[in-house]
């Protein structure tokens, strides 16, 4: 086959309509010609943000569909379940982003597989709350069913989780708290959740707890009890916790036993039902009796907040929180007491002890990301540490504050995850770069990036790092070469 050329791929962006023609013919009027390589006619559309490096993806592997569904433009893969694929999705018309969720082509030809995911669509549709992500639309269009939802910027509390292990305890009961009043709002109206985990709490970037699926983990036909095809683990630790307990399915008190699992979880950095893949044992009445006391794992958890955990994952239903209201009503209490324990802590001993050494000059960390959600995390953990955070989502400024202050920071971090090779490419320049030849620098590699490795200019104080990296092990990185650095 024939190297794909410039000429080509745009005839390809035609074809599948990704571009107009008149779009096309202005990139080309921009070049003044036609004979431009094929990375620099894909660089200068990513750059104009004509173009995402997922359509890219799929327009050299040759593929026609799955660019649109209906009237949204697809722009990248959110992320991909057992039933449905979630993208990020800009209205052709009006650009405005919202995401869609597609169920895959092989569940979308069984018709009631197919009723049931659009009735749970509905059902969404029909819930307003700010900690629920709201559902706009269900559709079927050409043979795809899909539903079309507000896009939170930031991550699902899974993702929150590979980037720091833990949360402090005022931190969890927030997020906790807001996963409640949402799940609280649907029962009003008659909804359970029925698939509580980590990855379905999104973290805006403004710090809000958002619930998405509700009534989607109902998706498996004929779901129960005798049911042996159930595959989603989620519904089978439901299935094995009602089984156990001698409750009915869609008890909401189950939802609140695997919120409590999620606050543990939060507060210790590990679950408190084993992990395993064998369905007997996920099933097995012994996984939920063996539970540690949260207390037992980690005495420093306020006595408060073990409380609302232990009352939440009580094996007996009729011991736990009888409704998402009354833990919400408990969890904001508790809450409003730790906010308090905190603001009187900020005037004690630690901004003391700080005033006593005003002459220590404070270590600045510069931090190149454009993932909000991702600024907040590492500023707060860093600042917490001691050090001063400068956050930047242009690789290009990093080097410009150099320029102009030699000591603008002790230690740079770009992360590919998000900017690409942009974050390569800046940190390759501080290496060549006169001023900034002898700077710490970090460059974290997302997983999808690792081949980079071979193409950036490593060193002694110029450190690659892949992700996922537990945050323990990136401090311990960053202190090392902030205290290398400072000693020279």
């Amino acid at each position: 086959m024939s190297e794909l050329s410039a000429e080509r791929f745009a005839q390809r962006l035609l074809d599948t309509r990704v571009l107009s023609e008149s779009e096309l013919q202005q990139v080309w009027a921009e070049f003044g010609s036609r004979n431009v390589s094929l990375d620099q006619f894909k660089n200068f559309l990513v750059g104009r943000e004509l173009l995402t490096n997922f359509q890219i993806d799929k327009i050299e592997r040759g593929q026609r569909v799955g660019f649109f569904y209906g009237d949204y433009k697809v722009l990248y893969l959110v992320g991909s379940g057992t039933y449905a694929r979630v993208y990020r999705a800009a209205h052709r018309r009006t650009g405005d982003v919202v995401a869609v969720k597609v169920l895959r082509r092989r569940h979308s030809e069984d018709a009631e597989m197919t009723e049931q995911f659009c009735r749970e669509g509905e059902v969404g549709c029909s819930l307003r709350h700010p900690n629920i992500v709201p559902i706009y639309d269900v559709i079927s269009d050409s043979g795809f069913h899909f539903l079309v939802m507000e896009f939170v910027e930031g991550r699902n509390l899974r993702e929150f989780m590979k980037v720091r292990p833990t949360f402090d305890p005022l931190q969890a009961t927030h997020l906790i708290t807001d996963t409640a009043s949402g799940l609280s709002y649907a029962f009003e109206r008659g909804v359970c959740h029925r698939d509580i985990k980590m990855s379905n709490v999104l973290i805006s970037s403004h710090g809000r707890a958002k619930l998405v699926d509700f009534g989607l983990a109902a998706i498996d036909k004929g779901e129960g009890e005798a049911n042996e095809s159930l595959s989603n683990p989620r519904t089978i630790d439901y299935a094995g916790l009602e089984r156990a307990s001698g409750v009915r399915k869609d008890d909401p008190r189950s939802d609140i036993y695997f919120l409590g699992c999620i606050y543990y979880q939060m507060l210790i950095g590990k679950p408190p039902l084993f992990e395993t893949r064998d369905r007997m044992q996920r099933l097995s009445k012994t996984r939920f009796l063996e539970i540690p006391p949260i207390a037992e794992v980690d005495p420093t958890i306020p006595v408060i907040v073990a409380a609302i955990v232990n009352k939440a994952m009580e094996f007996e239903p009729k011991l736990r929180y009888q409704s998402p209201g009354e833990m919400l009503a408990e969890l904001e209490n508790v809450g409003a007491r730790l906010k308090d324990q905190a603001d009187q802590q900020e005037g004690g001993e630690p901004i003391a002890v700080a005033a006593a050494i005003p002459q220590a000059r404070q270590q600045t960390i510069m931090i190149i990301e454009s993932d909000v959600t991702l600024q907040d995390i590492l500023r707060d953990r860093l600042k917490r540490r001691g050090y001063r955070v400068l956050v930047t989502s242009d690789p290009g400024r990093a080097k410009d504050r150099f320029l102009d202050d030699l000591k603008a920071a002790d230690c740079v971090v770009f992360n590919t995850e998000r900017i690409g090779e942009p974050a390569l490419a800046a940190f390759n320049d501080f290496g060549a770069g006169q001023r900034t030849k002898d700077v710490p620098v970090v460059l974290l590699l997302g997983q999808e990036h690792i081949e980079w490795r071979e193409r950036a200019d490593e060193a002694g104080h110029r450190v690659v790092v892949p992700m996922p990296v537990r945050f323990s092990h990136f401090q311990a990185l960053l202190d090392k070469l902030v205290h290398a650095e400072g000693t020279e």
